[in-house]
């Protein structure tokens, strides 16, 4: 088995952060007087840059700043923890650690929250480098991180995206690396297949075996 350079997605990929996220969204529109959709519809809030999310909910462009300020205000110290681990998901990193491939988690949320995400959880050990947005929203979008990863690792020969949405697979795609879509996160798979990716993982088997081809 040929060693390969592994970038996982966080939210919706290793951990079902859904609930916190669309907690936090839902009060900072509540901050603004805007209409809060039902939970469900809110799904889109999990992947893509928070300022694109509110956009959509009809924040205005010179208020985005605030909107992502209130939304960090409630996850912070309580969002980012209303959030779990996908099942088996420790045991997939650790066999692939143990085959001899070297992880990396490619996120768009801010770099210092994915760490303390996964240091909370336990999974931070797995992982060589843990990238994500940068304070002054430089290296925010999927494309940036992972670029930012192939030049730390020098290349993209055996290097592989796994993600969950869409964003995964564009981002991935940009720097000329296939993506692995999961179906247990936050996109749809029908979506990431039209996007490009190149296989779709319904469970942590299947991602396995897909990554030893």
């Amino acid at each position: 088995m040929h060693q390969k350079y592994i970038f996982f997605d966080l939210d919706g990929t290793l951990t079902d952060s859904g609930e916190g996220i669309i907690n936090c969204a839902a009060a900072a529109l509540e901050h603004f007087g805007l209409p809060v959709p039902p939970r469900d519809a809110l799904r889109f809030f999990v992947g893509p840059p928070l300022k694109d999310s509110f956009r959509k909910c009809g924040v205005p462009e010179d208020r985005l700043d605030e909107a992502v300020s209130v939304y960090r205000g409630r996850y912070i110290p309580i969002g980012k923890y209303e959030n779990h681990p996908y099942p088996s998901i420790q045991a997939l990193l650790a066999r692939l650690n143990t085959d001899g491939h070297r992880l990396f988690v490619a996120t768009c949320k801010p770099e210092h929250m994915a760490v303390d995400i996964l240091e909370y959880f336990g999974l931070s050990q797995y992982f060589e480098k843990i990238c994500g947005a940068l304070s002054d929203d430089s290296r925010n979008t999927k494309a940036a991180v992972v670029a930012y990863l192939l030049d730390a690792i020098g290349g993209t020969e055996n290097a592989v995206m796994v993600g969950d949405t869409v964003f995964d697979v564009i981002g991935a795609a940009a720097n000329g690396i296939p993506t692995i879509g999961v179906c247990w996160g936050y996109g749809e798979p029908a979506d990431m297949e039209a996007a490009g990716a190149i296989a779709i993982a319904h469970t942590m088997d299947e991602l396995y075996e897909l990554l030893k081809e």
